[in-house]
């Protein structure tokens, strides 16, 4: 008979949590920013693209983790790209609450807008046919309590708050994973600012200072609360506490914000029903043995492989010192990654994937033990996994060097690539993919090849991270499908993108864009510092086509590259971008291009996402510069006095 009284407190606290988890995540409405200027009519180009991108976005909420960016459509006219962004400090629950009311409130209250913006207390959406400059202040909200601060002396009060707002400013811009801060400062023993300032995760450390200074530079002053809201990072300040405190305010008669009345309100609550339940929990845990399966039950024979790679909760947590900020290396939709040092001196990276995975128990130690027989030197090596108290982790081993995209694209970075370490990297990264194509007892689809994934060693050797988690299909399947895409723009082909079509050679066109942005140390997007500049893949293929291939070259580089291995890879980069997944080659086939002088490249064709007439190449004896230049092996030639007459389609 006990049963039925278990049923019913379960069904009660059930109830009371929705109840007090709806309650939490009803977001606050605060602005709106529409264009009015600029609309788009019915069944074009552009509203498919733009219902594209939310069904992107509506589809990737959960596995958010507070940030995500997609674009949609190919064409510079009519590509519509959108961001989410949570607060730093809200939970799971209300971020994803607030997301999801985002989406359906901005088309609603800027109906057929090519940009718009919508900003609640907890979260903000943004989308746009064009580019947010992070150094302007417009579009921008500002909005202020419209009381003046009063019973304090206000210069002093001016100089806190602005000491306060500023060195939120270095806090935010350096932080490694979400560019979020708050704060605050007493100004007399009875009044207290707070403040709050974020930026998108897209920006730089540099780009997100500028961003806030600049909003912070639209505030008013000597106010009870105030806050600017631009595309790319907003600041706010009140007089109380309204965001999540790490500790308790400590003085007295102070106004509470809605986040605190919240936590007095159903702290206790908690406690209660947690008390409540405490009484039966040991029963329940002595069932524990007879409701789980067994380890060997599902494992067998591979039972001691899973034990030597399974590490306990206790042994993470003393390796990464609690999962302590100062740690926390970097974060995605996934999770979040630390770093930490094993007992035996072992450095690894822990990554601590959502909570929000469907995964189940069995079937995520089954992929590990699958996942760890992987080796190769250019696969970040997998240790082991952690899977305790609802917690799954990952445990990688510790790569010391960034990765390849902050030498790439850091606007500051402190060391430039060589093409001697360059082509390394190159090479590395093929064999890596190589491998979990063909020569792994798995075939594996990487899916978000790019150069954030590919971490570097002390000696510059790349190795592709993120492969673990990524799709597993059969040794004799070639291509699958997914209603779910995961991936990054700019880095994804034309048939996954927009029909979930994937296959190895949704690698290979990741691969072509990786090789292209390391021979120009320029991103596959659209450049706004110049607006003559395409994408990368456009603006590679015309300069192939008007045989002037070496215009895309890295300046940094100019004076030290090999001739015949950066042609060689240009080629080998607008072959794997090819639009028809059939014209792009085979990484064994890559592999072999890049290991030999004497092979002679198919002429690739325009690649997938140019907008204009594809052009022909033209039916000619063909000699390969490779043999042009084979005699003088010449480095460091001048892209000015190349001649190609024979080799580019005219």
């Amino acid at each position: 008979m006990a049963a039925p009284k278990y049923y019913l407190y379960f069904v009660a606290f059930l109830s009371l949590s929705l109840l007090l988890k709806k309650a939490e995540a009803i977001p606050t409405y605060t602005a709106t920013h529409c264009t009015n200027t600029t609309t788009y009519a019915p069944n074009t180009t552009f509203q498919n693209n733009l219902n594209l991108l939310f069904y992107y976005l509506s589809n990737n909420i959960s596995q958010s983790n507070g940030y995500f960016f997609s674009i949609a459509g190919f064409s510079t006219s009519n590509a519509v790209g959108g961001t989410l962004l949570c607060r730093g400090d809200v939970t799971t629950t209300v971020c994803e609450q607030c997301l999801s009311t985002a989406l359906q409130e901005i088309r609603r209250r800027c109906p057929n807008q090519r940009e718009a913006l919508i900003w609640y207390d907890e979260c903000s959406m943004r989308y746009t046919n064009k580019y947010f400059a992070v150094d302007k202040i417009v579009p921008r909200v500002n909005l202020d309590d419209g009381v003046n601060v009063s019973g304090v002396d206000l210069r002093r009060f001016n100089q806190s708050l602005h000491r306060l707002l500023i060195d939120l400013v270095t806090k935010a811009a350096g932080s490694q994973s979400m560019k979020f801060a708050d704060g605050e400062v007493a100004v007399t023993e009875s009044v207290t600012v707070y403040g709050l300032e974020q930026c998108t995760n897209d920006l730089t450390d540099n780009e997100c200072e500028r961003c806030l200074r600049n909003a912070i530079g639209t505030l008013p002053y000597g106010k009870q609360g105030a806050r600017a809201l631009l595309p790319s990072c907003n600041v706010r300040y009140q007089l109380y506490p309204f965001f999540a405190l790490s500790s308790s305010p400590s003085s007295g008669g102070r106004k509470l914000g809605p986040g605190i009345v919240a936590v007095v309100v159903i702290v206790p609550i908690v406690s209660l029903i947690i008390l409540f339940l405490g009484c039966f929990y040991f029963k329940i845990r002595l069932k524990k043995n007879i409701l789980m399966p067994t380890l060997r039950e599902n494992f067998g024979d591979q039972i001691q492989t899973l034990e030597s790679l399974q590490f306990t909760l206790v042994t993470i947590e003393a390796a990464t010192n609690q999962f302590s900020s100062e740690n926390k290396i970097g974060s995605g939709g996934f999770g979040e990654v630390y770093k930490g040092v094993l007992q035996d001196g072992r450095h690894i990276a822990v990554k601590k994937l959502s909570k929000g995975s469907e995964q189940g128990t069995i079937e995520f130690k089954n992929e590990i033990v699958l996942i760890a027989k992987l080796q190769h030197r250019n696969l970040v090596t997998l240790y082991g996994f952690c899977s305790e108290e609802h917690e799954k982790m990952l445990v990688y081993e510790y790569v010391p060097n960034k990765s390849l995209d902050y030498f790439l694209f850091d606007r500051y970075k402190q060391r430039v690539l060589n093409w001697h370490e360059r082509y390394k990297i190159i090479r590395g990264i093929a064999r890596g993919i190589y491998y979990l194509h063909d020569q792994s007892r798995l075939k594996i689809i990487h899916r978000d090849l790019k150069p954030s994934n590919i971490l570097l060693d002390e000696k510059m050797n790349p190795k592709i991270s993120d492969f673990g988690m990524a799709k597993l299909i059969d040794i004799d399947q070639h291509q699958g499908n997914t209603k779910r895409i995961a991936g990054t723009y700019g880095y994804m082909s034309t048939e996954y993108a927009m029909h979930g079509h994937f296959s190895e050679k949704s690698d290979v066109f990741s691969f072509g864009v990786i090789i292209l942005e390391i021979i120009s140390a320029k991103r596959n997007a659209l450049s706004f510092d110049s607006p003559d500049f395409d994408d990368l893949l456009s603006y590679a293929w015309k300069n192939w086509r008007d045989e002037k291939p070496l215009e895309i070259l890295d300046p940094d580089i100019e004076k030290s590259f090999y001739f015949a291995e950066v042609i060689k890879c240009i080629q080998i980069g607008l072959l794997c971008v090819q639009q028809n997944p059939e014209n792009r080659p085979t990484m064994e086939r890559i592999v072999s291009y890049l290991s030999s002088d004497s092979v002679e490249l198919p002429l690739p064709q325009e690649p997938a996402g140019v907008m204009g007439t594809r052009i022909i190449p033209s039916i000619i004896p063909r000699r390969t510069i490779l043999d042009q230049h084979k005699s003088s092996n010449t480095t460091g030639s001048s892209k000015n006095d190349v001649t190609m007459s024979n080799y580019f389609p005219r």
